[in-house]
């Protein structure tokens, strides 16, 4: 009898981003047809299997579950759609939407350090404007 053991290799570290990259460049060989909701089930797709497989998520995924919040906030919207939704809400059709999500998923990668730095800009200048209101006032 024929021994057809296989095994799975696990290769850590971060890999995320790169495949994004690769999805960007070739999109028809990942999902089909340029469609940003075919890449929403990808992507839903991915994160289950590594859940079902009980793999721990990778820094990469964790900071992409941000790209949600980051969405709704660059677009305003406080609704429960998805990142994917409110993208092709604001596009001319899913290729379009699919284009957009990788040009706004830049900015996000290029945006963290920014926005922290921002925030942190602004509460510096909250703190000054604070310490002169209490000089007028005294």
């Amino acid at each position: 009898m024929e021994n057809n053991h296989h095994s799975i290799t696990i290769i850590p570290g971060e890999y995320f981003y790169e495949m994004l990259q690769r999805i960007k460049q070739r999109p028809g060989m990942f999902l089909g047809q340029c469609s940003i909701t075919r890449l929403r089930a990808f992507l839903d797709g991915y994160m289950g299997s590594r859940s079902d497989l009980g793999l721990p998520p990778t820094q990469q995924e964790l900071e992409f579950n941000q790209f949600q919040e980051w969405v709704q906030t660059r677009f305003k919207i406080s609704s429960s759609h998805g990142w994917d939704s409110i993208i092709l809400f604001y596009s001319a059709d899913e290729r379009d939407a699919l284009n957009n999500f990788f040009e706004l998923f830049d900015q996000f990668c290029n945006s963290e350090s920014a926005t922290r730095e921002e925030m942190s800009q602004e509460k510096l200048t909250e703190s000054n404007l604070s310490l002169t209101q209490e000089r007028v006032t005294v």
